[in-house]
């Protein structure tokens, strides 16, 4: 059976699907919309007493909800100054160290972070020796994205490409699965270096957004496109820890990389399955690396 499934996602229409349903998502039809969500929750077992709006009636369209608020408090922010903290509600797929440039997928897969990047050599460079992430996010799970550490914008990156299912079964049986699905690329500058915030697209995901740049998927064409943002003066961005830095609509995976020595260890307990909640401890800085303030 699992070998159907995986069959059926190389001979579905997958981008047509997804931008179909991005539009039914997006749709304000009334108590349509509002039944949807509501089967939508039951279906999913989602906990409505996190959200800030907890009435399946308050919002207005399928999107609104899939990317509602939780209630201010619900996720408390390690505040220690040392702690990296988890971006997402989810469950890590993989992490690890970044070695010769691969990064581990799933037993018997690999993929380059050079690929990942969308064959950015420079931004690939940054990364090597370092370490990676992966956090794949539930239908159930809160989708907004938020800042691990600290972190200026300076680059992103849109990469076209395919849009298999993340799930983990698919994750097990796709080659270099998150190196070739459509996805954005954050390079942010932090305290220990560069770090790398890849967002992953998947069937019937609509969009991905960021909090500068609003929608960024699908732009026109095939091709892959780079921003450049400024570092220093007032147009620099800069996001604290915690702060929301995008929005996935309808689901999907987030990749992080992380330069050589800038982590000392991940926080007890993050490992390959474990759940993620967001502003929980996730790792421990590298004193050495850190700058002065």
């Amino acid at each position: 059976m699992d070998k159907v499934k995986i069959a059926l996602q190389y001979l579905l229409p997958k981008h047509l699907l997804s931008r179909l349903v991005g539009k039914l998502a997006a749709a304000e039809a009334g108590a349509l919309t509002t039944a949807g969500i509501k089967w939508f929750i039951k279906r999913y077992k989602i906990d409505m007493s996190e959200a800030a709006q907890s009435q399946p009636e308050a919002y207005t369209s399928f999107n609104a909800f899939f990317t509602r608020a939780l209630k201010p408090g619900i996720r408390p922010l390690c505040q220690d100054s040392d702690i990296m903290v988890h971006p997402v509600d989810g469950a890590v797929s993989q992490l690890g160290p970044i070695e010769d440039g691969r990064i581990f997928q799933a037993k018997g897969h690999n993929y380059s972070s050079l690929a990942l990047l969308g064959d950015q050599a420079e931004d690939a460079k940054r990364f090597d020796g370092g370490d990676f992430a992966t956090i794949y996010l539930a239908p159930k799970d809160y989708h907004r994205i938020h800042m691990p550490i600290r972190g200026t914008l300076s680059k992103m990156t849109y990469v076209p490409g395919e849009l298999f299912s993340v799930n983990p079964l698919t994750a097990r049986h796709v080659p270099g699965l998150f190196a070739r699905n459509e996805r954005v690329v954050a390079i942010f500058e932090t305290e220990v270096g560069p770090l790398a915030m890849v967002l992953v697209g998947a069937t019937i995901v609509a969009s991905i957004e960021t909090v500068w740049a609003g929608t960024v998927t699908p732009p026109e064409g095939k091709r892959v496109f780079t921003w450049d943002y400024p570092t220093q003066g007032p147009e620099a961005l800069t996001l604290e820890k915690g702060a929301e830095m995008g929005r996935f609509k309808l689901g999907s995976t987030v990749v992080m990389l992380f330069a050589k020595n800038a982590l000392t260890d991940f926080a007890a307990g993050v490992e390959a399955e474990a759940v993620t909640r967001m502003g929980a401890p996730f790792a421990t800085l590298a004193p050495q690396t850190k700058q002065a303030d």
